[in-house]
Formats: structure tokens, sequence, C-alpha cells
């Protein structure tokens, strides 16, 4: 995963080798990151063979059309709604948890002001960098919503209502215009800290921004509801939820948990407003300019030696362009892709229809570079946030038996380690994409259930998703500064 040291450069090393070289990064800014920021950039980097990007082209390419060509929309439709029916859970619990959450932030933000000034050793930029912007992302993705019970708003924020004796919908109604705008003003913001900001792994710069963030988010509840601000306002809450509608777990409003598909929740999704399809385009687009901001192509574009990368202070301007523009490109080619789809097909429907539906098939394709752009550092920061957690005001306290644990970053060197990694990465940006089309294609059927206007409409949008897996897999076989 990307990372945020001043300085350092991965070495990618040779295409015939099987095995690259990794190096390890441990020079950070004096002045962390999110949900497509990164916990750090600490772990070994191994660079996927050119081979698995161009290989992954031709198969998502192969794979594509057939599906587009073939299924037909009855068994399509079957094989989306098939559940398997578990055991009910119910809310009784989820204030209390919500507390403990709170306690657990409310430790991790005097951690950061007060304890260990070294990244590594300090559980703020661990917890928030590696547990919750790489962990809980992909367990969102599996498992459902469990972001609804452990954030740490929840909890006090009930608390305070019982004792103020207001209500559920706050003191005052969140204007219908503003749809969830603030969650992508926030959200831009928060890529923004993680990708540009020169020290967003510095705990006590963290702690102050976190803890800044957590009391303006809980006034905006208290005066608007729970509810309404966590659909509209809490960036962490909407981009969960969108990615929670991916999980294989479904809850129905009685609490009643049922297993389905990957993926199959998403079609039961209403169309997104302009300010939805905007939100979910920033996520991927992110994502995506977090590895293409460290790559040396798009350094040489401004005439940066990566093998002399000046550090972050010295790209703030071009990152920020970047970001930008990587929204605005990849927004301008959905849009293009579903408009020349639906011209194909004749359609009816209008552009924002079409395109909010159809948009909620980004889903797979971010949850599945999420994945492979931040396993390696999973696997290794998740270690150092285990050895942090045991002391976390550096102290020396071993709460858990774990702060003196071995650190062994080897877990993603080594011949074998390198092959698992590279077909885990490459299979998840794969299937991503395969899952994407299958769910574009169900919302084909919903906009045009005629066979053929259907399949039709979706050959622009298609060649979008795999041209993006395309770029996905590149960008983890391209070298990288650190």
């Amino acid at each position: 995963m990307p990372g945020r040291a001043e300085g350092g450069v991965k070495d990618r090393g040779g295409e015939g080798c099987r095995l690259l070289k990794t190096s390890f990064i441990c020079l950070f800014a004096s002045l962390p990151t999110p949900a497509f920021a990164h916990a750090s950039d600490r772990g070994h980097v191994l660079l996927l063979p050119t081979g698995y990007y161009l290989v992954g082209g031709a198969f998502a390419v192969a794979v594509s059309f057939p599906v587009l060509a073939l299924l037909p929309a009855d068994s399509l439709d079957r094989f989306w709604r098939r559940r398997l029916p578990l055991f009910t859970f119910g809310d009784g619990a989820r204030a209390v948890i919500g507390l403990i959450s709170f306690a657990g932030f409310a430790i991790l933000i005097a951690a950061g002001l007060f304890g260990s000034r070294d990244p590594l050793s300090n559980p703020l930029p661990l917890v928030i960098w590696t547990l919750l912007w790489a962990g809980v992302t992909l367990l969102q993705g599996i498992f459902g919503d469990l972001w609804s019970w452990l954030n740490p708003w929840h909890g006090p924020w009930r608390l305070a209502s019982r004792l103020s004796g207001g209500n559920d919908e706050g003191r005052w109604p969140l204007p219908r215009w503003t749809g969830c705008w603030p969650a992508v003003i926030l959200f831009f913001a928060f890529a923004w800290f993680e990708l540009i900001d020169p020290a967003p792994d510095d705990p006590a710069r963290l702690a102050f921004a976190a803890g800044l963030y957590w009391l303006l988010s809980f006034l905006a509840m208290l005066a608007f509801g729970y509810r309404a601000w966590s659909r509209s306002g809490e960036f962490l809450a909407v981009f969960f939820s969108m990615l929670a509608r991916f999980a294989i777990v479904e809850r129905s409003e009685h609490g009643r948990l049922a297993l389905c598909w990957p993926g199959a929740k998403l079609l039961t999704a209403e169309p997104l407003p302009i300010n939805g399809i905007a939100f979910l385009l920033l996520a991927l687009s992110s994502v995506s300019f977090d590895g293409l901001s460290k790559t040396f192509f798009w350094l040489g574009l401004f005439v940066i030696n990566p093998l002399e990368f000046p550090g972050r202070t010295a790209v703030i301007g071009s990152g920020t362009f970047g970001l930008v523009l990587t929204f605005v490109l990849l927004a301008a080619v959905f849009l293009l892709a579903v408009w020349l789809g639906q011209r194909l097909a004749g359609s009816v429907h209008t552009l924002g229809k079409a395109a909010g539906l159809l948009v909620w098939s980004i889903v797979p394709i971010a949850l599945a570079y999420h994945v492979a752009h931040y396993l390696t550092a999973l696997l290794v920061d998740g270690q150092y946030t285990l050895a942090a957690l045991s002391d976390p005001f550096a102290m020396g306290w071993n709460l858990f038996g774990t702060a003196d644990m071995q650190i062994e970053a080897g877990i993603v060197a080594g011949a074998d380690s390198a092959w698992w990694l590279w077909n885990v990465q490459a299979c998840a940006i794969i299937l991503g994409h395969v899952l994407a089309v299958l769910v574009a294609h169900g919302f084909a059927w919903r906009l045009h259930p005629q066979p053929s206007r259907a399949a039709l409409s979706q050959f622009p949008l298609t060649l979008l998703m795999i041209a993006y897996t395309v770029f996905g897999l590149w960008l983890l076989a391209t070298p990288t500064v650190g």
C-alpha cells in the first residue's frame, strides 16, 4: 500500500525475476490516511509481474462478452435471489457496543496526543489506517454493515439523546437538497489528508484531525438526528453502507440474517442521485490516484526524479490537481459510457436514472482494488498494530502480551509468499471485474427487458470496466516511490 514516507524508493526489479527485492520504509515526515488511506508504507512491496496484468486483461475480455451475450435474464435473476436463512440477531447490545467503541476511540486519541511519536509504535495511525481503512473496509464487503455497530458515535449519541429528552429525529430537519453532498465534501477532505497532506501518519496531527471530525459529526447528529446525518454527512457511514451491499450476509428489518451471493443486494438498490453517483466515483478514483500518484510515470509528468523523491511537501500542488483530475476523468468516462449504451439501446430512460443504477456496479471493482492495494500492508502493519495496542502510551506496558512480539515482515517475502500474493491480488481485481459485469448486466435487464437492447446498452460500460481492470493490474506492476 502506498506510504506517506518522505523518502524511500520501491525497487520493483526486472520483469524476468519471480521474486523482486523489497524495501522497508522507516523514515517518516515529522509533521496517515483513510479507507483508501494507507496505514503506512512500511510493508514489503512485491511487484505484480507484467504478464499478470496482460493475461488478466485478456481474461476479463474473454469472460465479459459471453456474459453479456449468453446469460438469460430469468436464470440470472434466480441466481441473485437465492438466500440461505440463518438466525435472528437483535439490536439490544448496539448502544453498549457503541459506548465501548467510543471509549476505545478516546484512548486512541489520547495515545496520539501523549504517546510515542513513531507511527510504527503509536496505535492511532495503525488502527485508523490499517484496522479501520484496510481491515474494516474488507470486513464490510464480506459480512455487511458492521460499522453501524462499531462506529464511535451511536453509543454517545444514544446516551446524550436520552439524557436530554430528545428524539431520534434531532432538533432540526436536514434540508432534502443537501442529499449526501456533505459526505462527498468530507470524503474529499479525507482523501486529501491521506494522499496529499505532508504528514497524515503523525500521531498528534492525526489525533487532532480525527478528534475534530468526531466532535463535528457528533454535534451534527444531535442537531439533525443520528440516522439523517449518517446517511448524508458522515462519510464513513455512507461509504461503508455502500460497500455492505456487496456482502454475503443480509439482515432484514426484523434482524433476520441470511446468506446471499456477493453483490446480490446491489441489484435491489434504487438509483442513486447525482450526489450519490459523485460519492461512489470519488471513492474509486481516490484509491486509484493513491496508486497512480506514486508511480514513476506520474512523477515524470511533473519532471520529478523518482529516485530522488523530494518528499510529499513538494508535490502538494500536483497531488491536489491529480486527485481532482482523476475524479473528473472517471466521472466523465463513466457518464459517457452510460450515455453511449443508452443511445445504442434506444433507451427511454434519462441519463440520471441509468447512471444512478449502473454506478452500483462500481462497488465490486472498488472493493477488489482495495483488497489488492492494501493486502501487503494489512499483513505487515497488522502485526505492528497488535504490538502497539499492548503499549498504547509507550510506557513499557504489555496489556495483551503482544508488545514484544517479533514482527514477521518476511510474511510477504520469499518465492512462495510472493506467488500467493501476486495471485490473490490479480484474482481479486479480475473477480471484481467479472462480478461488476454481472451486476451491470442485471441492471441492464432492469432498464431494458429486451435481451438485444440490454446487451447493446452494456458494451460501452463493459469496455470501460475491462480498461479499468487492466489499469488496476498495471498499478500493481509498475515501479513506484515510497
